[in-house]
């Protein structure tokens, strides 16, 4: 059984009229972007079989179909973290049902911890690479030959050129743009001050505990991928401040502004 097919046919069903190209995820926090689409048609992951259902806060779990700018756009509200399951088969399905639809290019955003001072809450870093310490691969098990090879190649996993469209955006926007490697930890526990220290000294520049596994599998079916790291706190040990989901999802809100004006040119420039 083809789920990632059955899923497309189904919502090509719900959203006659929309061909979208790009999907944008929004992480924790992020989701209130998806209300300035226009003609929306909402889809619960729910309503879908196969499909991850969320159960974190600021995680909807919508697909969220609209225009914007004259272009069609598909927002996918919320994601299933690697903390919250042992299953990586529905969240691949809502990948390959990306592909399957005609999806070509996958943003997402993430609400992450800055391990950096001069990189403070509020601001934006555009993913350049990122460090898998999750201590798991979603592509773990039998390859699917047909969705992509046995062993993909991750040498451009966060597209260069795609980086390069939204570091000149970023510019003429007079948006602040930093620019580095996202460290991946499965969670749920934030991370204590000496794995931060671990994180920086392996090269990291902002933490974070999802983003990764929907570029492996989004690579592994061949979409180009770029995304922003939303920075929503400083790391632990960097400030003398309790990390908690709420202090999270107040960060994002900073961010958003500047983050939903650089994509929005995006979309109209894509």
């Amino acid at each position: 059984m083809n789920i990632p097919q059955q899923a497309a046919d189904y919502i090509r069903q719900k959203t006659k009229g929309f061909n979208p190209q790009l999907a944008i995820m929004l992480g924790s926090g992020l989701g209130a972007m998806a209300d300035d689409l226009t003609d929306s048609i909402e889809i619960s992951y729910a309503d879908i079989d196969g499909f991850p259902v969320p159960t974190v806060a600021g995680h909807d779990g919508k697909m969220i179909f609209g225009r914007m700018d004259g272009r069609d756009v598909l927002f996918l509200k919320g994601r299933v973290h690697a903390y919250e399951t042992h299953d990586f088969t529905p969240f691949k399905n809502l990948i390959y049902t990306l592909k399957a639809l005609g999806i070509e290019r996958l943003f997402t955003t993430s609400a992450s911890g800055s391990l950096h001072e001069d990189m403070p809450p509020g601001s934006i870093m555009l993913i350049s690479d990122h460090i898998n310490m999750m201590g798991i691969n979603p592509l773990l098990g039998p390859n699917d030959d047909d969705v992509g090879p046995r062993f993909p190649d991750m040498g451009d996993a966060w597209s260069h050129k795609t980086r390069e469209i939204v570091k000149d955006i970023a510019g003429q926007l007079d948006i602040p743009l930093h620019e580095g490697v996202y460290f991946a930890l499965r969670g749920p526990c934030f991370e204590t001050p000496a794995e931060i220290k671990m994180a920086r000294m392996l090269g990291g520049d902002a933490v974070g505990m999802s983003a990764v596994p929907e570029n492996i599998i989004a690579n592994h079916c061949g979409l180009t991928v770029a995304g922003c790291a939303v920075i929503t706190n400083f790391a632990a040990g960097m400030q003398a401040e309790t990390l908690s989901h709420d202090h999270t999802l107040a960060g994002a809100k900073l961010a958003a502004e500047n983050l939903s004006r650089l994509l929005k040119e995006f979309i109209a420039a894509d």
